[in-house]
């Protein structure tokens, strides 16, 4: 196999290996898991919403703010989804990967119907702690709304 056919596996790879890992961190948060959601995150992890107007750092944070969001959710009784799609990934010569993505937000009201609640882009820095799984550095949602 050439060079290019190799280089062209890997990055199939790396884009699979991003996919689940996106599917299993937006399934945790929105089953409510919040110290799971708050765990792909790195111990220091950067998430910062709206272009800066809420953040939070560190896993603490990150669960706090996730298990606060979900419970307002479940008083309202409104359950949501995050879909993401159109995903890019692009590995940096550091290691870390650069994925890009379009984040849908379907809320649904207990006995009503789902509707998109946001439409946002989602901007990651990911990486890895030796062997370990992908872990979110630094995290930049931008809603459209607010654009």
């Amino acid at each position: 196999m050439s060079h290019t056919g190799t280089a062209s596996l890997d990055m199939e790879r790396l884009y699979n290996e991003v996919l689940h890992f996106y599917a299993r961190q937006m399934q945790a948060l929105d089953d409510g898991r919040t110290e799971d959601w708050a765990q792909t995150f790195t111990e220091d992890g950067v998430f910062v919403l709206h272009g800066g107007h809420d953040r939070a750092v560190g896993r603490q944070a990150l669960a706090a703010s996730s298990s606060k969001a979900c419970a307002a959710l479940d008083e309202q009784g409104i359950k949501h989804r995050h879909w993401l799609g159109m995903l890019t990934v692009d590995s940096r010569p550091d290691g870390s990967v650069a994925a890009r993505c379009y984040a849908l937000v379907v809320a649904t009201a207990l006995g009503g119907t789902p509707s998109v609640h946001r439409s946002t882009v989602c901007e990651d820095v990911l990486v890895r702690e030796g062997t370990g799984p992908w872990l979110v550095k630094h995290r930049q949602v931008s809603r459209d709304d607010l654009n």
